[in-house]
Order: C-alpha cells, then structure tokens, then sequence
C-alpha cells in the first residue's frame, strides 16, 4: 500500500479520475497531510503538464463543507434532505438486513444496482460492486448512458476500439473535429492540433454549437443535429464520383466498397445539402480538401452518437475515414476511442461467473424512470454509486418520481448529498480517488496508469471496494473473491494474456513508473476483429440485426414533429453533474444558458439574456437565452447540468426534456434527439436576469 500517506509533505504523483479522455498525469502537492495544490505533470508524455480547470480546483471539492464525512439515515419525507448520523455498523446492518428480507420474500433481481464511472479507477467503478452483485443475483444494469452506440457503430466497421495514435498527430495536417467540443473534454487533442497547427495545419469543426471548439477552427461547419450520416454519405458521394479515393486500399482492407460506391449515389450534395443545411459548396470544398491532405484525421465525438441514429451517425463517419486509405499514414485516419489497446481482463475483474442464474434479467440504465415505474415484479431496492441519476437520467421528472415511492429502499454512495442522495434512505461517504489505490486505462491515449492513496480517508468515508466488501461479510458471502484486497485486484485485470498490449505493463511497473504505454502489436488495418477481418463497408452482421448493412441515413424520430431541434451539451467547468454544486465552478460557468438563432429570437421576441422556459411532452426547464449566430434557425443548445437551486426545485433540470429510447445500436442514450418549445419568462427581464443568475 502506498507510503504517500505516511509523508505529511512532498509532492507525489498520480492520475485524474474524471471520465475525460485525457487522462491527465497530476502532481499532487501536500502539506501538513493535507494537499494544498493540484498541478499537471510535466513529464506525462501526453498531457505534459497541462490540466483543466476541473481538476485544479479539485482541492476545493475533496475539502468542501459540503462534503460528508459519516453515514447518515433518513428521518423525514423522500427528498426533504432531512437525515441523522448513523454508525457504519448500523448502516451495513441496515441495507443487509433489509436486502435479506426482500431476496426472502421477492428474490435478489427485486434488487438493482445503478452506476456510472463518477470515478474512473477501474477496480471502484467496475470490481469488487459487479462481483458482489454476481453473487448476490440481483438484477443487473447495462450500462449504455454514455459511449455504447458509437462504439457499436465503430466496431461493426473496424472490430473494436482502435485508432491512430494521438501521440502521431503532432504530424497530421488536416483535423476534423466531428461533434466533439474537444476544447472542453479533449483539451490534449486540441494542444496537439495547435502544436500541428504551427507547422501548417488546418483545423475543420463539425458540429451543431459553435462552441469554443469551433471558434478557434479555421472553418467551422454548421450542420442540422441528427443529420451525420447524411454529410458523411455526401462526402463519400463526390469521393467516389470524382476518383478521389484510394483504390488499393479498399481492394485490400475494406469488403463491400463497390456495394459502397453504387449505394452513396443517392446522397448527391443538392439531396445532402437540403437535409443537412451545408451547403453544396461547402460540400465539394471539403471532400476535396479531404482528399488532398494528408495526413488527415477525423476525431469523432460523442456528441453526434447520442440520437437515435447515433451508432449509424458513427459508422458512417468511420467509413468515410478508410475512403482515402490515410489510416496508413501516422496520424491520419481516425480516431474515437483507443480502449482496445488497453484492455484488461474484466472476466477475471468482475467475475461473471458468480452469477449462478444465467437469465438474470437485466434493466438498460438509461430506462431509470420506466424501470422505477413497473408495477409487475417492481424493483424494491435501488443502489446508488458513482452517478446521480436525479440529473444525469433522460425523463428525469420521472426518474425522479420513481425515486420518491415510499417502498423504494435506496441506497447512495456518494462525496455529497446529490439531488439522488435526497431521495435516500441511507447514505454512505464515499473517498475520493485522491484516497483510493486503482488503476486507470484512458480511452484516448495509450498510457495505462496507476494511483496510490495521497491523502487519509476524509472523515469516516470509505472506497466502493471496501464498502462491498463489507456488504458481501455482512450478508454472509464467503467467497474469496469478494475478500480480495485492491492490490489483487489489480494484479488479477492485468493477467490478460489475450491483450498483447498489455505485454510489457506490470503492477511492479506501474508503481515504480506511474504509467506505462500499451505495445501496438499490429499496424492498422493488417488484423481487424471484424468477421471479414477487414472494414466493413458492407455488415452482413448489422443486416441480420435487421439494419442497414450499409451506412444509411435514417432521421430522428422526432423529426417532423413541432419545435426546436434540441442539443443539452456539456459544460466548460463541469463533468456532467460533477462540479455543478461548487460555487466556484458555477460562478466560471455563470448562467444555464440557451444558445438560439436570432432569426427564432426575434420572433418570440426574446433578446439576449431573458429567461426562457424550453418545454415538451417529457417536461421542462428554465435557462437564459444567449442569442446569436453559433446555431443554425430552428435549433437550440444548452451546456452543463445544472445542480438544484438552494430550494431544491429542479429549475434548471434539462434531463427532464430528454427522451429516454435507446438508439439505433448498443442501446445507448438519445439525449440530443428531442424537440422543445421556447417561450420567454415575462416577470423577469433581461436587465436583472444576470443578476439573477449570480446567485445560482
């Protein structure tokens, strides 16, 4: 175990654990025991000493009032915060007790766990809690809030999640950045694109918002939410139409490109340009700038993966990557996500074989609301870690709702009273990663890495690991495996022999160096874990899904329907709801704003900075209109997930808009595939909504 602990001053090296890309290498400063600084690391080959404003001020959250240091149980009405100080002892007999009493009477699957990666450590976010409920046969939870129908997009197209090297695009001379705001959650891909830049570099931005990450583009593309594929399909019409792509490259490493080559004639730039608002121009402009630069690199986002046709509006993009053959050339091609190359052993992590019931049913997270809703067989028994489902759920009105009934016993894990610890019956404190032994696998850079304990627990708080080791004692479960230390843990995920990646990093390794780079044991595309072995334009395995086995352009469901064409986007200063509770970072992210077109504007007569109320079917929410140029008409965007007001009063809750049908692949969320109604707040003006706005 870590000696950091034992020295009450020093500077000490470790990882982020935010669910960002990046991944950054952090320097940890402390004094007297207690850290008194947060610095990048400059000797991280990647992230080179540069950190986000997230992870700087982290301090302020691992030391907030706020923050809780002991158990608590709930003495008042679901949601009323009303709680009292409890004994650890008494909080595990608590939940054991009670969970024995509902598998005795409604079995283990009227019990569910919910949770997300809060925290990025591998053995907390998905370790000793999915072994324990293996175990115990509870109901199981897919968890597909966040990257499921992109990745399934990917890897029904190149085997999995691979791509160029982000280390190689210090080489790369022409970046499209597709429906990623990357200078808000990919800042180290944008310094490489800047230090490319210097050497002659353009940089292309794709997206819905003219966000920061397409103001500092050399061209920002507007496109219509939900209409990728078509775009990808046009550009790969005047690609093929004009012998602009690379010949031998889909004679050797692609199958279904002649199938490709007849189907894309349908997407002609006039047909294209109608569905997506580019232009014809714009069309030809950069399908040609595409095929005369090299290398070329699309960095897809995930953004565009969280509609209905999210896992298509991936795939096709991807498609288009191969066209011009630059996955060949250090730093072209693409990139989406890297976790293939550090993949570790999850069945030797999370031990599926504990659970002994094959058909476990099994609910999709992103269905929170509905699940919390069933009245045959209901879930009686919801356990809370790592997310806050009251904010970062679709149908959050009735995520919220569900968590309300009085025969719901809930259980939170968490740093804070979040808006889903309000509706708890016990409360747990969690440590913070700054106080946990994990180690952690980026999904963009190739660099495993390792993080020991800096500072003692916070008050009586305690790891996921520790709390279900806890839990399995106290509900009898003898099992080794749910008595294995952190340590074991760990070594057991990296005894993977199945990932050649993973040859040259060891625990031993890790400690000594912090981080370890994955061995590339093959040259892209050469070995494809696809049936073919090699692209697949053409998806015999998508056609028996009953989809398109080619990349085909299907609109949103809610398409035709009345309203604007919604898009509630990540925030600069927070991570999903992380952050949103802190004064500071709420004072950098200043109001919950809603970007719309001034033409839309002004016929609602709304000018900058009045209240709006964006409503539909699902629910509704209030934000400050930020009126302007940087979305199309008939489009409108949110940033951030705003924390409840000091009354409590979900005010600014943009899930409650969010529809909660799972996309067209891998079952993932559709958070930007809904419509809303504007209309302005007309008792506050626009002089004082400012003001108003301070005191969130």
């Amino acid at each position: 175990m870590s000696t950091y602990t034992e020295q009450p001053d020093g500077i000490f090296k470790t990882v982020c654990s935010l669910d960002c890309p990046d991944q950054c290498g952090l320097l940890v400063h402390k004094e007297q025991g207690k850290i008194v600084k947060i610095a990048g690391d400059p000797e991280h080959p990647v992230t080179r000493g540069n950190i986000c404003n997230k992870v700087r001020h982290m301090a302020e959250r691992i030391y907030d009032e706020k923050r809780l240091t002991h158990p608590l149980k709930r003495v008042g009405p679901k949601g009323s915060r009303q709680f009292e100080r409890i004994s650890w002892d008494e909080a595990i007999e608590t939940i054991t007790s009670r969970w024995k009493a509902l598998i005795a009477e409604h079995g283990p699957e009227s019990i569910l766990p919910y949770s997300f990666y809060g925290n990025m450590g591998n053995i907390n976010a998905e370790g000793m809690d999915r072994r324990f409920f293996h175990r115990m046969g509870s109901s199981q939870l897919e968890r597909t809030i966040c990257t499921a129908a992109g990745g399934a997009g990917f890897k029904h197209t190149v085997g999995g999640s691979i791509g160029a090297d982000p280390e190689d695009t210090v080489h790369t001379k022409l970046f499209i950045f597709w429906g990623i705001n990357a200078v808000s959650t990919n800042m180290h891909q944008i310094t490489l694109a800047q230090q490319a830049r210097k050497q002659g570099a353009k940089i292309v931005v794709i997206d819905a918002h003219k966000n920061q990450t397409g103001r500092l583009a050399d061209w920002f593309i507007p496109v219509l939410p939900g209409t990728d594929t078509a775009l990808a399909l046009g550009l790969m019409h005047i690609l093929f139409a004009e012998n602009r792509v690379d010949e031998n490259f889909l004679q050797q490493h692609t199958l279904g490109h002649e199938e490709l080559r007849q189907h894309v004639k349908a997407y002609d730039p006039a047909t294209v340009a109608a569905i997506t608002g580019v232009p014809v121009d714009g069309l030809y402009k950069l399908a040609r700038m595409y095929h005369e630069t090299t290398p070329a690199l699309i960095r897809i986002g995930n953004g565009l993966q969280h509609h209905d046709n999210g896992g298509m509006n991936t795939r096709a993009i991807t498609c288009l990557s191969v066209l011009t053959g630059q996955w060949l050339v250090a730093g072209g091609g693409a990139i989406r996500s890297n976790s293939a190359y550090l993949s570790f052993n999850s069945e030797a992590l999370q031990r599926p074989d504990l659970l002994v019931k094959r058909n476990t049913r099994s609910f999709n997270m992103n269905q929170l609301g509905r699940i919390l809703a069933m009245k045959e067989q209901p879930v009686h028994s919801l356990y809370v870690y790592s997310s806050n489902p009251a904010v970062v759920a679709p149908k959050a009105g009735q995520v919220r709702e569900g968590l309300a009934r009085e025969d719901l016993f809930t259980v939170v894990h968490d740093l804070f009273l979040t808006e889903t610890a309000a509706y708890a019956d016990i409360i747990l404190p969690a440590t913070s990663a700054f106080e946990n032994h994990d180690f952690y696998t980026s999904y963009w850079h190739l660099y495993m890495q390792i993080a020991e304990p800096v500072i003692e627990t916070y008050g009586e708080s305690k790891s996921n690991t520790e709390v279900f080791r806890l839990l399995a004692a106290a509900m009898g479960y003898e099992e080794q495996a749910l008595q294995d230390s952190d340590e074991q843990l760990i070594r057991q995920a990296l005894d993977h022999p199945a990932n050649p990646g993973l040859q040259n990093i060891s625990y031993e390794g890790l400690l000594e160096h912090k981080y370890i780079k994955a061995h590339r044991p093959y040259i892209y595309p050469d070995r494809l874990d696809t049936p073919s072995g090699k692209v697949e334009l053409y998806s015999s395995t998508l056609e028996q899904m009953g989809l398109p086995p080619l990349p085909t352009y299907v609109p949103l469901k809610e398409q035709d329907d009345d309203g604007y064409l919604y898009i509630p986007g990540p925030a600069h200063n927070y991570l999903n709801s992380t952050f949103s509770n802190n004064a500071k970072h709420a004072g950098m992210e200043k109001a919950p704003r809603l970007y719309m077109n001034t033409v839309d504007a002004e016929r609602h007569g709304i000018v900058d900075g009045d209240w709006v109320i964006i409503s539909n079917h699902n629910g509704s929410c209030e934000l400050m209109a930020a009126v302007g140029e940087t979305v199309l008409p008939g489009v409108v965007v949110s940033q951030g997930l705003w924390a409840d007001t000091s009354d409590y009063q979900p005010t600014h809750l943009v899930n409650a808009l969010t529809p909660d049908r799972l996309s067209d692949m891998g079952g993932g969320a559709t958070f930007f595939s809904s419509r809303v109604q504007v209309q302005k707040r007309h008792d506050v003006v626009a002089d004082t909504a400012i003001e108003a706005s301070a005191a969130l």
